[in-house]
């Protein structure tokens, strides 16, 4: 056998081993956690200082515990007033009585400890002292006394109340969660939810349809629809009917029942067969193709452009290389909690370095894909709280389930990412961000954000895990846009989005900054911006309409599939599992 045919063997032992030891790691690599934990430690146990603070902290939390327990033997009461370590999971009066109280304020009070060892320890590397923090405290929240039905009351009254039928509705619906994951069915409840019955179902027709994606167009509803069209272009990580869930909270409905022609882009869900379909494929049969298309439909326009999460980091790309080539079809840009800077990208950047980086790449490489269901540990340990264990206590102590809603069933309708593109993805814009120092390469040629000059419309949102909202905002850094109209607005990555007219407690804040006005901090940005009640999808439909010409006859629908007709959306693409 030859040298090299040696070398590639070896490193495809390496790769598969990887691959089989990521599903007991929940595809997190153990090398990165180890290095992370090896950094903190010896820098701490270095640091006498450091040691001696925590020491003190420790037994500062014991004293104050130890010296409320005495008082309540000998007095009956705790008179002092103490500061109330306050957790969302301890919430109930049922925490307040004793022992239940001593419990979770020695658990918060390890936990506070645990944050104070880790914190600020001179010399560790931010990266993996921030690794260290989150995953001792994962690590600690496994023994919190809510998880256990003898430590936590408010199971023990409701097992004494109901007999203990609690824990037998619990151990049933644990039975059918385990049959579940087994058979690879979808969770408990999303069969209520069915795409092209009651989940995108605005009409519409696939007018064209390439290896990598469905073109839909939109029927219209109204006589007469604005001059430009609005091409909208979701995530290849998702199923693109988030943005057309039910009718009552469908983007896309609202948008052409405003007059509006749209056109939204289906990705494909790819297999194995698609390892080395590149970013570059995505940006020439996505967007480009999609692009010709509406050109053929509506001739002579400009577009609106709407990118949504990694859609919208694409889309940016190729407004950016539109630019750089002379091609001005895009009108507007409007993206939707996406980010060009990738130096904050909120807790996902827990987990990537090289060493991780590398690991999912091998794993990538034995079977040509990465699975969203493969990153859904990872994605759980990042909010376990609320993922994890209240479900564990509420579906199999408690005995109750929490029925699904259309957006929670969309979120278990999974896609994959090939090989090369995720791969070119994670190296080049979440690791080397390139994109927003203008090294990455579209068409083999770099491209740059300060290239696109039409107005811009940029959404984000304040509990965003995976966009963080400060993250989104430094598109302003990069622009030298017309104009930068900046949203704010309240809840989640997908729940903040889907946040239609007449949403209960939805606010936003909305300020619009031209090319010559000054940059604002984010901090400073938020404090002088008002907020205002309701949805920002009414301030974005009349920033849209602003922006487009005067109104005319609906284009018809033509046709570019071959050899068969336009058909229904939400199209094939949608139904690949």
């Amino acid at each position: 056998m030859e040298k090299m045919t040696d070398k590639t063997l070896l490193r495809d032992i390496d790769s598969l081993y990887h691959a089989m030891q990521g599903r007991a790691m929940f595809n997190v690599s153990p090398v990165a956690i180890s290095l992370a934990f090896l950094d903190w430690y010896l820098h701490f146990a270095n640091s006498p200082g450091k040691i001696t603070e925590t020491s003190f902290s420790m037994f500062r939390t014991i004293e104050k515990i130890a010296g409320r327990n005495t008082e309540l033997f000998f007095h009956g009461k705790h008179e002092k007033k103490e500061r109330t370590l306050w957790d969302v999971r301890f919430k109930e009066p049922s925490w307040q009585k004793e022992p239940y109280r001593t419990l979770y304020k020695s658990f918060l009070g390890v936990q506070k400890w645990w944050q104070d060892m880790t914190s600020n320890v001179p010399g560790v590397t931010p990266h993996h002292e921030n690794v260290v923090s989150f995953v001792g405290k994962q690590m600690l929240d496994i023994l919190s006394p809510s998880n256990y039905p003898f430590t936590n009351p408010e199971v023990i009254n409701l097992t004494v109340k109901k007999g203990g039928m609690n824990l037998v509705s619990g151990m049933l619906n644990l039975m059918e969660d385990v049959k579940r994951q087994v058979s690879g069915e979808r969770p408990f409840g999303s069969e209520a939810y069915t795409v092209g019955k009651n989940l995108g179902i605005t009409p519409g027709k696939v007018i064209f349809r390439n290896r990598l994606m469905e073109l839909i167009q939109y029927s219209p509803v109204t006589e007469d629809v604005y001059h430009e069209p609005i091409l909208i272009i979701p995530a290849w990580i998702m199923k693109y009917y988030i943005l057309d869930l039910s009718p009552e909270n469908s983007l896309v409905k609202y948008l052409v029942d405003k007059g509006h022609t749209v056109f939204m882009i289906s990705w494909k869900n790819p297999g194995k067969e698609d390892r080395e379909t590149d970013m570059d494929d995505y940006l020439n049969l996505g967007i480009m193709k999609a692009a010709d298309m509406i050109s053929e439909v509506m001739p002579d326009r400009r577009f609106h452009a709407t990118g949504y999460c990694l859609g919208g980091t694409l889309l940016a790309i190729a407004a950016a290389a539109m630019a750089r080539d002379g091609d001005h079809r895009i009108k507007t840009m409007t993206l939707l909690a996406t980010q060009v800077d990738f130096t904050e990208a909120g807790e996902l950047m827990l987990f990537i370095d090289d060493s991780q980086i590398t690991y999912l790449e091998d794993i990538m490489n034995s079977q040509g894909y990465l699975d969203t269901r493969q990153m859904a540990g990872a994605f759980q340990i990042l909010r376990s709280n609320d993922l994890v264990w209240s479900r564990i206590v509420h579906d199999y102590m408690i005995g109750e389930r929490v029925a699904l809603n259309d957006l929670m069933a969309w979120n278990t309708d999974t896609t994959r990412m090939p090989f090369k593109m995720h791969s070119r993805y994670l190296r080049e814009l979440f690791l080397n961000n390139d994109l927003f120092e203008g090294r990455f390469l579209a068409g083999g040629r770099p491209v740059a954000i300060s290239d696109i000059h039409v107005p811009v419309f940029l959404v984000s949102t304040e509990k965003d895990h995976v966009a963080p909202w400060a993250s989104v905002y430094k598109f302003h850094l990069a622009s030298d846009a017309e104009s930068i109209t900046f949203v704010l607005t309240s809840g989640g990555h997908n729940a903040g989005i889907i946040s239609e007219p007449g949403h209960p407690g939805r606010h936003y804040r909305i300020s619009t900054s031209i090319e010559k006005d000054c940059y604002r901090p984010p901090e400073a940005w938020f404090k002088d911006t008002p907020v205002n009640d309701g949805s920002w999808w009414i301030s974005w439909e009349q920033w849209l309409s602003g922006h487009s010409g005067m109104k005319e006859a609906p284009p018809e629908i033509k046709n570019f599939l071959e050899n068969e007709f336009p058909y229904d959306a939400p199209g094939r693409y949608v139904m690949t599992p």
